[in-house]
C-alpha cells in the first residue's frame, strides 16, 4: 500500500476538462480556464471535493434484495436467504429490473467501476451488462459456477458452466468498457472438475478475470479442507486448478497465513477487503495490514459485498474498514489510505490503473463529487477543518450516499443528488 504521504494530491481550485469520456487537461483552474473556448459549458461544484469515481472490488448485484437478512453465520446465511433470492434470477425481466436498481444505487453512492457477481444463470449476466452499457459505466462481471452442494435450481455442471462462460465472454468482454470475471462462487459449491474448466477458460482467454471468494468463515475452511484432502490450503485449491493470477480477485481472506500471503505477492492477484461483510455475518477481522507489508506486499481492494455488506456506500465501507483495523493489529487506516483503496490503490489491484482511479490527463472521466457539508452533522464536523486532507476521515465515518453531490461516468453526469 503506497505510503499516506504519497496517497493523495490535491488541486485547492481545479479545473478537469473532458472530451469523448476521457480527461484531456486537469490542473489549476486559473491557468486552464483561458485556453476553453468561451461556448464550452463549466460545471461549477464549490465547496466540494472532486475525486476519481469509486472502485468496489467484490459485491453482489442479486443479493441486493435480501440486504439485512438477520442472524445467521455464511453458511446458513446462504442457505436460508441468498440461494432462493438468486433462484428468482431464471426470470430475464427480473434480472434487468434488479440489474437497473442496483446499477443505479452505486452510481447513488459514487461507485463508478465494481468487480460483480451475477447468478448461475446466464440471463443474469446479459441483463448486468446490458444495463452497464446503458450507462456508459466500465464494469467487471461474471456468471457464477456451482455445480454441487446448492439446490437443483441453482446447479449447473462444469461443462455448461464452461460453455455458458465461453458465450459470455465472447458476448461481452472488451464489449465498449464492460469486462468479464471467471467466476466460481467459491471452493464448496464447485466439483474439482469445474474448477479445472474454469483454469482452461483463464488459459484460454488471458485477459479475463477471476473472481471467487477464499477464507471467509472458520465452518468454511473446515468444510473446504474436507472436500480437498490433498491441498495444502484453501488458496491451493485454487492454485491447483490454475486460478491464482494477476487477473484474481478472492474476497475476504480473513483467515489466510504467511505462506498464502507470500503466494498472493508472487501471483499479483487482490484480495477483496469486505469490512461490513465480515462484521455482519461475524466472520472475522481481515488484517489489511499484514497482507500489504513491505517486503511482500498484496494488492487490496475494498468490497462492500451486498448482501452480506450493509450498504454500498464506499465511505461507508471506509470507516468500517479503520474500525477493523483498531481490532485487527497495532496499526490505524489512515483516511488518506482509505480513500486511496477505494480509488488509485483499487484500479492498481485490477490492473485497471491507466484508465481508472485517478484523475490525470489520458484517463477515464469517472467522478465522484463530494459534498463535506451534506448533512448538518457533518456540516458541523468540517467547519472545523483546516484543509482537504482534515475533511476526509469526518467524511468516511460521518459520510453516506447523501454525501455524494453528482457521479460522473464517461465524461457524462449520471447521478445528481436531488
Amino acid at each position: 500500500m503506497v505510503a499516506p504521504e504519497e496517497s493523495l494530491s490535491i488541486e485547492e481550485d481545479g479545473l478537469i476538462i473532458m472530451e469523448a469520456g476521457r480527461i484531456t487537461d486537469c490542473g489549476p483552474y486559473a491557468a486552464l480556464a483561458p485556453k476553453l473556448d468561451k461556448a464550452v459549458p463549466v460545471t461549477h461544484y464549490p465547496d466540494s471535493i472532486i475525486s476519481a469515481g469509486f472502485i468496489d472490488t467484490h459485491v453482489h448485484y442479486p443479493q441486493m434484495p435480501a440486504i439485512a437478512s438477520w442472524g445467521q453465520q455464511l453458511l446458513p446465511w446462504l442457505e436460508q436467504y441468498i440461494f432462493p433470492t438468486e433462484a428468482k434470477f431464471d426470470n430475464s425481466a427480473y434480472a434487468e429490473a434488479i440489474a437497473s436498481a442496483f446499477l443505479d444505487e452505486l452510481l447513488r453512492n459514487g461507485t463508478t467501476t465494481a468487480a460483480v457477481y451475477c447468478t448461475v444463470h446466464a440471463q443474469s449476466v446479459d441483463a448486468f451488462f446490458r444495463q452497464s452499457e446503458k450507462r456508459g459505466t466500465r464494469m467487471i462481471a461474471g456468471k457464477v459456477l456451482m455445480d454441487r452442494n446448492a439446490p437443483d435450481n441453482l446447479r449447473d455442471t462444469a461443462k455448461t458452466g464452461y460453455d455458458d462462460s465461453t458465450a459470455l465472454i465472447q458476448r461481452w468482454h472488451n464489449k465498449g468498457r464492460q469486462l468479464y470475471a471467471v467466476t466460481p462462487r467459491f471452493a464448496i459449491t464447485s466439483t474439482p472438475e469445474q474448477l479445472e474448466m474454469a483454469g482452461d477458460l483463464l488459459t484460454r482467454h488471458p485477459d479475463v478475470f477471476m473472481q471467487t471468494h477464499l477464507a471467509e468463515n472458520m465452518d468454511e475452511m473446515k468444510a473446504v479442507s474436507s472436500l480437498f484432502p490433498d491441498s495444502a490450503s484453501y488458496l491451493d485449491v485454487y492454485a491447483q486448478a490454475g486460478l491464482v493470477g494477476a487477473r484474481s480477485i478472492f474476497g475476504h481472506g480473513i483467515y489466510l497465513q504467511e505462506t498464502d500471503f507470500q503466494h498472493c505477492h508472487h501471483a499479483g492477484c487482490t484480495l477483496a477487503h469486505c469490512p461490513t461483510s465480515n462484521l455482519f455475518l461475524g466472520s472475522g477481522l481481515f488484517k489489511l495490514f499484514d497482507a500489504v507489508r513491505s517486503d511482500r506486499p498484496v494488492h487490496v481492494g475494498l468490497g462492500t459485498d451486498v448482501g452480506a455488506g450493509t450498504t454500498l456506500s464506499m465511505l461507508g465501507t471506509m470507516g468500517e474498514a479503520y474500525k477493523v483495523s483498531l481490532m485487527a493489529g497495532a496499526e490505524r487506516l489512515q483516511a488518506i489510505q482509505a480513500f486511496w483503496l477505494a480509488t488509485a490503490g483499487a484500479a492498481e489491484a485490477l490492473k485497471l490503473d491507466t484508465k481508472i482511479g485517478r484523475i490525470a490527463s489520458g484517463m477515464e472521466a469517472d467522478l465522484c463529487i463530494l459534498d463535506p457539508a451534506a448533512t448538518p452533522q457533518l456540516a458541523q464536523r468540517t467547519a472545523h477543518c483546516q484543509t482537504v486532507q482534515d475533511m476526509l476521515f469526518p467524511l468516511m465515518i460521518l459520510g453516506d450516499d447523501r454525501s455524494v453531490k453528482a457521479t460522473w461516468v464517461n465524461g457524462k453526469t449520471v447521478y445528481e443528488r436531488p
